[in-house]
């Protein structure tokens, strides 16, 4: 189900003035002050209208400015689940109504995330056409979604809807990147230079991953804290990643550890598994599985204590 944060719209234009100004619509304190946010920080300014280094201590514990600390803690949170809700939809292959794209484009939080992501239009029934991805530039109520287009010029496409492809989807995607690299474009979610990888053929046949076993770490809570860090929740041992593809749900888990936090621990097999807690054989995963399940598990092994060798403890 496509999830967005409706109540993020009423805010749009205050939000606005704050990208605009560099600083929050200035709100007036007591004694004559004013206070605003600037980049998420409280400023004031004095009656004079000078903009002070810092906060009067009377006016930073006014109830004004405790809520303008929370209005920016708001904030912080609201544009997270902005790049949270984008990364969904990518690894769900979701189809996003034109509709929505265009009410959320207004929101700066929306935008930045969305902005130079590779974006396919939808047609009505659904079916996505990759042979026209672009990088999404604009969205106009009237002339639809402009994408910059592999030729780098820029069309519109009144499609009904889009999706937001994995890479393991793109098959331009080097193209893509080249002409990324060339427009000097980078993207707030982590899409086109996203790690992407394919099972080999002796992988396919199997039921699990031993490549990323043996990973050694100090303490069981290093590791736990890495995968919370990296955004892996840990159940039963395993960090894990799930992925709806083609409607299905598979579980990535990735073995981390499960005795005390402070013993040493060391990482085992990476499998896939169905609602029911059965493996699945490698060859039967859908391609975004298998690639956000070895992502998840290169990413965490990349991590484990690595001992040094003679040669490199010799001066």
């Amino acid at each position: 189900m496509l999830s967005i944060c409706v109540g993020c719209i009423g805010i749009v234009t205050w939000r606005w003035v704050m990208v605009a100004e560099a600083v929050a619509a200035w709100l007036p304190g007591e004694r004559g002050y004013e206070i605003g946010l600037r980049k998420g920080k409280l400023v004031c300014r004095n009656p004079q209208g000078k903009t002070l280094a810092s906060l009067p201590k009377w006016l930073k514990e006014s109830e004004i400015a405790e809520s303008l600390r929370a209005l920016a803690e708001w904030l912080d949170d609201h544009q997270a689940e902005c790049r949270h809700t984008i990364e969904r939809w990518m690894l769900r292959s979701l189809s996003v109504p034109r509709e929505v794209v265009n009410e959320i484009w207004a929101d700066p939080d929306w935008r930045s995330s969305l902005e130079n992501l590779v974006v396919a239009p939808v047609d009505a029934k659904g079916k996505p056409n990759f042979e026209k991805t672009g990088l999404l530039k604009q969205v106009d109520a009237q002339r639809g979604l402009g994408v910059v287009d592999l030729d780098g010029e820029t069309r519109w496409h009144k499609s009904p809807a889009m999706t937001v492809p994995h890479p393991i989807l793109i098959a331009d995607l080097e193209e893509l990147r080249e002409l990324a690299s060339d427009l000097s474009i980078t993207q707030t979610i982590d899409q086109l230079y996203r790690p992407v990888h394919q099972p080999t053929k002796d992988q396919a046949e199997l039921k699990s991953i031993n490549d990323y076993t043996e990973g050694m770490f100090e303490q069981l809570n290093f590791a736990l804290s890495l995968c919370r860090r990296l955004g892996y929740p840990v159940r039963g041992g395993y960090a894990t990643c799930r992925v709806w593809e083609n409607d299905v749900m598979i579980e990535a888990r990735y073995y981390v550890g499960d005795e005390y936090p402070e013993a040493e621990t060391y990482t085992g097999p990476l499998v896939f598994v169905d609602a029911n807690d059965k493996a699945v054989k490698i060859a039967d995963l859908g391609p975004v599985t298998f690639s956000e399940g070895v992502r998840m598990a290169s990413a965490i092994y990349a991590k484990r204590k690595v001992e040094e060798s003679a040669s490199e403890e010799t001066p």
